[in-house]
């Protein structure tokens, strides 16, 4: 265990964090740490956060990370600054900014952000940070990775979409062909596999081919024209449900739906990351599930770990057993989705945690 550091005592910045800080006042490309919160924290903590280019009103995993950050400071009285990064250009000037700010905790939103913060990390080892959705081959004693085994929620919700559609053809994106995108979309393909095994259908998938790895991609999470283009090409192809990977460009897909519905077709969205009903309300009327990954409740838990001197950089892992990845509730497709398929979805669910069913991707975190 690592008690909390006297921040009167700090070790000197490092060279890097030096650097840092003239990059936040000279070039202007990161945005400096803005504070909020008490003028006086109660624990005399200082939690911070970097954002990947999506920002925190993404509506998806840099939203929940924040808002994990700021309920710890509602319930715990820490101090919370912030930075978004408008480009990946942005991470190391950004984390540097946070340890000149003398942040206890910086937590890092986002596979891309994986070498900034494995530098920033061993350039400043007085300071703490974890990462969303990355895990390091070799531990780093200063970095707690919080990562996510998706491919079990999205495995319900593949199957979820394939009792649900009308048409026989449901689909997926993604933003970049990295493995915290990926691993949604195996699981939704074997979700919808599993149904059409179970069922004798044929439901088609498009945008993506387990076997092979290969689909499609916009090739960013920030051009959400391309994602609004993706889903009208999948719309015209004969799917009726789409699941956007893609952060940000999630809302392209969401666009493209609405118009689809506002024309008469009965067409639905899947959300990833948070519960889209919730986080995304302009597309609520779309949204038959969503598949969460509970960043929020993991990001408060680690800040509160380390305010009582129990930091580790033991990987969280969340999981279906562990309530870390859940699909979301229906909400207004509650009466669409049959008794049946609610049934089986719990019944799978309940499969996987007990050890029945065992979804994999190459992607997958190791336990």
């Amino acid at each position: 265990m690592t008690p909390i550091r006297n921040r009167s005592a700090k070790a000197p910045l490092t060279g890097i964090a030096l650097a840092g800080v003239s990059a936040l006042v000279l070039a202007g490309c990161g945005a400096a740490p803005e504070s909020s919160g008490p003028e006086a924290s109660a624990t005399d903590f200082t939690g911070c956060i970097v954002s990947d280019s999506g920002g925190f009103d993404d509506q998806s995993f840099n939203q929940s990370s924040y808002e994990g950050l700021k309920k710890a400071e509602s319930d715990l009285g820490i101090e919370v600054k912030q930075a978004e990064s408008k480009s990946n250009n942005d991470f190391a000037t950004n984390l540097n900014g946070m340890v000149s700010a003398g942040c206890d905790l910086t937590v890092t939103v986002g596979f891309l952000l994986g070498d900034a913060t494995k530098a920033a990390a061993e350039a400043n080892p007085d300071s703490h940070f974890t990462i969303i959705d990355f895990a390091y081959e070799k531990p780093i004693e200063n970095v707690k990775p919080i990562v996510y085994d998706t491919a079990q929620a999205a495995y319900l919700a593949g199957y979820a979409a394939a009792a649900t559609s009308k048409t026989g053809k449901v689909a997926t994106f993604g933003g970049m062909k990295i493995p915290t995108v990926t691993i949604f979309m195996d699981g939704f393909a074997d979700g919808v596999e599993a149904y059409n095994k179970a069922k004798g259908k044929d439901v088609k998938l498009l945008g993506w081919n387990k076997k092979s790895q290969d689909g499609t991609f916009t090739g960013d999470f920030e051009k959400q024209d391309k994602g609004k283009q993706f889903t009208q090409n999948f719309l015209d192809q004969g799917a009726d449900i789409v699941m956007p990977v893609a952060g940000p460009v999630g809302k392209g897909a969401g666009a493209a739906l609405k118009q689809a519905k506002a024309a008469g077709k009965d067409v639905s969205l899947v959300w990833v990351d948070s519960d889209g009903y919730l986080t995304a309300p302009d597309y609520k009327d779309l949204m038959l599930t969503s598949v969460m990954k509970k960043m929020g409740e993991a990001v408060e838990t680690v800040v509160k770990d380390d305010t009582e001197g129990k930091f580790s950089n033991e990987p969280y892992i969340g999981t279906l057993e562990n309530d870390g990845v859940a699909l979301a509730p229906f909400h207004d497709y509650e009466s669409k989705v049959s008794e049946e398929t609610k049934a089986e979805l719990e019944q799978l669910k309940k499969d996987i945690i007990d050890g029945k069913i065992t979804v994999t991707s190459q992607a997958s975190p190791k336990k």
